[in-house]
């Protein structure tokens, strides 16, 4: 074991002397700012282009517009998802749907590195020699909050227990707004069926005036169309990439809480790494010390 430690102590000598923290403020530089999502955007706006193209060649685009049909089912999803749900939780996951367009996320791959940039600074200067690096990540309250237990000398096992705790609320808000959209996918077509049946019964009560025969038959047939557009193009999508979103968040913090833990217990970086590759998948595995 004395020969083992002596081979691998040299590593975070060479770590202060300006080559490994350079590394890690690049990756530190790529995630002070959002990035849209170009995915969502395109597959948005190209989904809502095809129908509208499809519109104006058929020459009647004003046709699609009907106010009573909007308002069962836009009306209608809003205040019967409410049912299912509170009022702040159907608000919340309205603002949580731009986590679609605009997200934070950081690449798993680029965290585990920053923070086995972080052990070999603590291995070298102790837990307290990472004080100088809070003012550099407050771009991250968690892995700011992480490290600041780490200097305040927070044990190893009790930094876990924090931080993973933090985890799963964040983790339990982003599932509780997700469900929300997801119940209101549900909730668009059906909204959209009673519209039509809504419509039906106009007008099969107004067969003796031609005239009121046209809207009733458009507020039928518009409902529907408005209730699949909501379910299949806007609320069941944005709700499974916040899903994803949100696995990609929890696996970065879960790696800064095993990081800002190991540091805590001073651990070896290098079993630090181990642990890292043991969560991370095999094409984005890290090798930091080769």
């Amino acid at each position: 074991m004395a020969n083992l430690e002596a081979t691998q102590s040299p590593a975070p000598k060479v770590a202060v002397g300006g080559t490994r923290p350079a590394r890690s403020r690049v990756v530190v530089r790529g995630t002070t700012k959002a990035r849209l999502d170009f995915a969502t955007i395109l597959g948005a706006i190209g989904a809502f282009a095809l129908i509208a193209t499809a519109m104006i060649l058929g020459g009647s685009p004003g046709a699609f517009i009907d106010l009573p049909a909007m308002l069962i089912v836009f009306g209608g999803t809003f205040l019967v998802t409410t049912i299912s749900y509170t009022f702040g939780d159907v608000i919340r996951a309205q603002s949580v749907m731009l986590r679609a367009i605009l997200y934070h996320v950081q690449h798993p791959r680029d965290a585990a590195l920053r923070m086995l940039s972080l052990a070999e600074q603590a291995r070298a200067k102790g837990p307290l020699g990472l004080q100088d690096q809070l003012d550099v990540l407050h771009y991250d309250r968690f892995l700011h909050k992480a490290v600041s237990l780490v200097v305040d000398g927070t044990p190893g096992d009790e930094v876990e227990r924090i931080l993973s705790r933090e985890v799963d609320a964040t983790s339990q808000r982003h599932l509780r707004s997700a469900g929300v959209l997801r119940r209101a996918g549900e909730v668009a077509p059906a909204m959209g069926l009673i519209g039509t049946l809504v419509g039906l019964v106009q007008m099969l009560g107004n067969l003796d005036d031609p005239s009121a025969i046209g809207p009733a038959m458009a507020v039928a047939l518009l409902t529907t169309f408005y209730g699949a557009i909501l379910a299949n193009m806007v609320f069941l999508p944005l709700a499974n990439k916040l899903d994803r979103n949100s696995g990609a968040e929890a696996m970065v913090k879960q790696i800064y809480a095993i990081g800002a833990a190991s540091i805590g217990r001073q651990e070896n970086p290098r079993r630090l790494e181990l642990t890292f590759n043991t969560i991370l998948p095999p094409g984005e595995q890290v090798k930091h010390f080769d």
